[in-house]
């Protein structure tokens, strides 16, 4: 893993970085981390057909700007990552990728882990937290692709 570090963000560090996936793919990471300590993380799950370094920078900054960290992944087949772009040929994986860059980024923060999923990573923030309950601290949903499944009277 390698890293290129932006300029001083206004209270914050920007990086970017790769991580190579159980696949081979590489897959692009990007992180705001505050210059004080930190009130936790945040880790970004993106929509679909956009990435985390543009379309949630906004969002980033803020977050970073009020004291947490804040770690984001594009997907395979989304933004800066490996793959055909906009196609998502397993969810599961997805997931697991996910997962996988989440808990690395998060390792030295034992405590105050969320999700912040936004369309289709409404769904991915949903199963990730499914996957590790015990992890996570929370999760905020934007405008979440998944369905409550009803249950029948």
């Amino acid at each position: 893993m390698s890293s290129s570090s932006g300029g001083d963000g206004g209270g914050y560090n920007y990086s970017e970085d790769w991580v190579v996936n159980s696949r081979g793919m590489r897959l692009f990471t990007c992180a705001w981390i505050p210059k004080e300590s930190s009130r936790g993380v945040v880790c970004l799950c993106h929509g679909y057909a956009v990435e985390c370094s543009v379309t949630m920078r906004g969002t980033a900054e803020r977050l970073a700007r009020a004291g947490y960290a804040v770690h984001g992944i594009d997907y395979e087949g989304h933004g800066h990552s490996d793959g055909l772009q906009g196609y998502v040929p397993d969810l599961d994986a997805l997931v697991r990728d996910c997962d996988s860059f989440f808990s690395t980024a998060t390792a030295s923060f034992p405590r105050r882990r969320f999700l912040l999923g936004e369309s289709m990573g409404g769904a991915v923030a949903l199963l990730l937290h499914r996957l590790r309950p015990d992890f996570w601290t929370g999760a905020i949903l934007v405008a979440p692709m998944c369905k409550v499944r009803s249950t029948p009277s």
